[in-house]
């Protein structure tokens, strides 16, 4: 058992220094290898249910929570939203067709020179058409997600980074630089809990893996009691290690999730999901 653990340590790390000088393929792929060498019970496909693809009672559990999942209501809200006409007598359907579009978020605009996530080209649409902008964490546009993912449900994660565009490769640099450096008063990174750490409890709860983490969002956490953004996820965890967090959809955190999508390229986005 230590010589297998002391092994996972040593990929873990030689994985990590590597994605310092590599690309971002060569990154990829040295992140799948970890979390797939450490988990190799878990079939890579089924990553995208998080802790309940490596922890087999939470598995049992959330299988007797999606039966009824707390999810739908945000999902018939969502609908409703979307179907209800703005006043200029649009809607998002002339921005996104049929809504079913997850599967093209985030990308880099070279024009604009920044990271377009699907949440902020929500709020584009509405204040291209007039309306006012929804908050990003929770709430209407969290709705407004959720119908938008189950809509794109399947749909395969294919992050492409313009290697040819050196402000396209900077942002990538910049998210990654994130995930990985240490913050707050408890001095943790992003993947110390959810690299090294992943699988390990936390008073009740075990630490999910990162490869796949982007795919179920947004979510229903039944911490919060409602549905909430990745961005409002990404702030958590920062306040939880007592770091200065963001503002959901500001640079960094757009950054953050251009990165972590990348590392998931090649499985499918299942959203809405439904999470402790």
């Amino acid at each position: 058992m230590k010589k297998h653990v002391a092994a996972l340590m040593v990929l873990f790390a030689a994985a990590s220094w590597s994605m310092l000088f590599a690309g971002p393929e060569d990154d990829r792929m040295a992140f799948e290898k970890y979390f797939t060498s450490k988990f190799p019970e878990t079939p890579k496909h089924d990553f995208i249910n998080g802790i309940y693809s490596i922890d087999p009672p939470s598995r049992e559990q959330w299988l007797e929570i999606e039966e009824f999942p707390p999810y739908e209501l945000s999902i018939d809200a969502g609908r409703s939203a979307w179907e209800k006409p703005f006043a200029n007598g649009k809607g998002y359907a002339d921005c996104f067709g049929d809504g079913a579009v997850r599967g093209q978020y985030p990308y880099w605009d070279s024009g604009r020179k920044e990271i377009i996530t699907m949440e902020l080209a929500i709020n584009e649409c509405r204040e291209a058409n007039g309306e006012e902008p929804l908050k990003y964490g929770k709430g209407k546009l969290a709705d407004i997600s959720a119908y938008m993912s189950f809509m794109s449900r399947g749909q395969k994660i294919n992050v492409i980074i313009p290697e040819d565009d050196p402000d396209a490769l900077a942002a990538y640099e910049r998210g990654k630089q994130f995930y990985y450096s240490k913050r707050g008063q408890l001095n943790f990174a992003c993947i110390d809990c959810h690299g090294s750490g992943s699988g390990n409890l936390v008073r009740a709860d075990r630490l999910s893996p990162a490869l796949g983490h982007v795919s179920h969002w947004p979510v229903y956490r039944s911490k919060w009691g409602n549905m909430g953004t990745l961005h409002r996820r990404f702030g958590g965890c920062n306040r939880q290690v007592r770091a200065a967090s963001f503002k959901p959809q500001s640079p960094q955190y757009r950054e953050l999730e251009l990165f972590l999508t990348y590392m998931s390229n090649g499985l499918e986005y299942n959203g809405p999901g439904a999470r402790k």
